[in-house]
């Protein structure tokens, strides 16, 4: 599995394309963004792009998808418990930041312990509700994309509607501190971590 690294956004949020080395399939995650720059990746390694997919549906998560899916005629996929606010800017929080974002509504709905194929690479889903109720995180071998679930030394707002302190405090340790050690977690924004430095390090699930 490859994973080009992208910052996207005015909210500088980490968006990753996903691919196999072997059949030049992709999935894009959470293009909340300078569709440009990520159109502009996608062809630059002449890959395909299968699934453009959402950990959750704040807008700064979901800003590109309609850019990057015209691109590419990618399918939309996100947790069913989120669907709604691909299609509603209140939902997704953009009217309070000055905007108006909307895309079109999923093209598949999600749920925990699915598996979205992306080439010859399996992706894991774990619903992890709190920062939003259909968030999730993909997993796949050492790699976590952990959305707005978990940053690094830090976890994701829960003052947002929707948001519950306690069922994000659960997801973490339930689905994620379960994982072993050395698994690399790639957050929605800010640096990478990793599942052991925050079992170790992390006041929220200390």
């Amino acid at each position: 599995m490859k994973i080009i690294e992208l910052q996207v956004g005015h909210l500088g949020t980490n968006c990753y394309v996903v691919y196999c080395e072997k059949t030049s399939k992709a999935g894009v995650i959470d293009p909340g963004g300078s569709a440009e720059t990520i159109i502009a990746e996608i062809n630059k390694a002449n890959l395909t792009v299968d699934y453009i997919i959402n950990t959750h549906g704040h807008a700064d998560h979901i800003a590109a998808n309609d850019a990057v899916q015209q691109a590419t005629g990618a399918k939309i996929l996100i947790h069913h418990d989120d669907s709604a606010m691909l299609t509603s800017a209140q939902q997704n929080l953009s009217t309070f930041i000055g905007g108006g974002i909307t895309c079109q509504p999923a093209d598949q709905l999600l749920s925990h312990n699915d598996s979205v194929m992306i080439g010859n690479i399996e992706l894991k889903v774990l619903h992890t509700p709190g920062h939003t109720p259909g968030g999730i995180c993909l997993l796949s071998d050492k790699v976590l994309i952990a959305g707005d679930t978990l940053f690094a030394e830090s976890i994701g707002r829960t003052d947002f509607p929707g948001g519950s302190y306690n069922q994000l405090i659960n997801s973490i340790k339930v689905n994620l501190m379960t994982l072993a050690d050395d698994i690399e977690v790639l957050p929605g924004h800010g640096p990478k971590t990793s599942i052991g430095w925050e079992r170790n390090h992390n006041a929220f699930i200390q």
